[in-house]
């Protein structure tokens, strides 16, 4: 394996982004009363940072079934931070304008990762037909 293996998933566009997303939402964290510093926040970093996390280890995967896995972990945690975003907004910690914000990311992102699932999926669907 060449060293720029194992980096691979620094050129994807959806590890990028959803770097990026983790960095908008712990930065909106700030702004969150410190009351839920071991409460929605916390869940909160645990999910944001679970996507592009996620994502690498699933680039780091040799098996096709284990990186379709880990992008669909990466889609439920998406789908959870934006949720936990959702009743910040309901609670006031963020304005509906930082949400529609994010929102968009979590719209980016979603498409990005269903193409590379179905990217995955095809390849092993195909690698698994008798030749």
């Amino acid at each position: 394996m060449k060293d720029n293996d194992a980096f691979s998933f620094e050129k994807l566009e959806a590890w990028q982004l959803s770097r990026s997303y983790c960095k908008k939402v712990y930065l909106l964290l700030g702004k969150f009363p410190a009351e839920e510093r071991y409460g929605l926040c916390d869940q909160l970093r645990r999910s944001v940072i679970s996507v592009p996390s996620n994502i690498a280890e699933g680039c780091g995967r040799i098996s096709l079934k284990e990186k379709v896995h880990f992008i669909e972990i990466a889609f439920g945690s998406l789908m959870e931070s934006y949720c936990q975003l959702q009743l910040a907004c309901d609670l006031d910690y963020i304005t509906p304008e930082e949400l529609d914000s994010a929102r968009a990311d979590v719209n980016s992102l979603v498409k990005m990762l269903k193409n590379l699932r179905r990217s995955y999926q095809k390849t092993l669907d195909s690698s698994a037909q008798p030749t």
